[in-house]
């Protein structure tokens, strides 16, 4: 790994640092598929940046990481850079002061990457619209996290609130292999579905968002109740001759239960974050499914 440290710069010389760095290490053209913007602050963004670069092995980045500090300095920009840090990517670490912190756009959009597409994560904290905030209009692609809200279950009903096309959330990156296997639980016949619940321990956001988008795809009342957890445990739908279920209470494994069959065992593990966003980084395109399932949360609350 090449790394290099500025103090008082700017955008220009980051952006020459960054190509001199990548000369030094012999790989001054590599293919990088995306930037990657990462707003959030000093107490979160070790996790940030670990998780960032895990993901960057998948998919090679530019990262830029932005931290407003003290607000009361004189304007200033701080940088890190890191070239080859266990990733074919690049991560550079912008530490803002000053009245810089009211434009960082201005910063950051020197060291896009050209034609090539913008991701902003925010993993902590957000814009109540991301769409509209300022590092938010340089994405095409803009992820937040409501497990980081004060009240998780709070904001992620309020996601419909200003969603435009590109917005998501890894609450429901989360409930993938959850929507995988009950769509798989689906493909022999079981017939109508009359009401279900979710179980998950208390303060979840995932377990309403799942509960609204059972409710939305099986036309079905399906409610919420609270577990010792870990995350999701329990989804139980009511069927003509029985209960189709899915509990697990390990977080790795968990049983599927259809009336009339056996008891399956089936992988269900929860995933880091690092897994969240690369999967996030997979696709691109505006997700339809996810803006249908909030909204039917925001219309019929968090209760479902």
């Amino acid at each position: 790994m090449t790394s290099f440290t500025m103090s008082g710069t700017n955008a220009s010389k980051i952006s020459a640092m960054l190509t001199r760095l990548r000369h030094q290490m012999g790989a001054p053209a590599v293919g990088m598929v995306l930037t990657l913007v990462v707003p959030c602050d000093e107490r979160t963004q070790y996790d940030a940046v670990r998780s960032a670069t895990d993901a960057a092995r998948e998919h090679p980045s530019r990262i830029l990481v932005v931290i407003e500090r003290e607000a009361g300095e004189p304007a200033r920009l701080d940088a890190e850079l890191r070239v080859g840090e266990a990733t074919p990517g690049e991560l550079v670490i912008l530490r803002l002061y000053g009245d810089l912190i009211r434009h960082a756009e201005s910063v950051v959009s020197p060291l896009l990457l050209p034609d090539t597409p913008v991701v902003a994560w925010w993993p902590g904290g957000c814009p109540g619209v991301p769409a509209e905030n300022a590092l938010g209009l340089l994405a095409q692609r803009r992820i937040t996290d409501a497990r980081a809200a004060p009240d998780p279950i709070a904001a992620i009903a309020s996601r419909a609130d200003g969603y435009l096309a590109g917005d998501t959330d890894l609450t429901w990156t989360r409930l993938t292999p959850w929507r995988s296997l009950l769509a798989a639980a689906f493909d022999q016949p079981v017939g109508p579905v009359s009401a279900g619940s979710v179980e998950a321990k208390s303060g979840n956001p995932s377990a309403p968002l799942l509960a609204a988008w059972l409710s939305d795809r099986l036309d079905a009342p399906i409610t919420v109740g609270d577990s010792q957890g870990p995350g999701l445990t329990c989804v139980r739908l009511a069927v003509p001759g029985g209960e189709l279920t899915i509990t697990r209470t390990d977080a790795r494994l968990a049983t599927l239960s259809k009336p009339g069959q056996p008891d399956r065992r089936v992988a269900l593990a929860r995933r880091s974050t690092a897994e969240l966003l690369s999967e996030e980084l997979r696709r691109l395109d505006p997700d339809e499914i996810y803006a249908a399932t909030i909204r039917r949360l925001a219309r019929d609350g968090s209760s479902v």
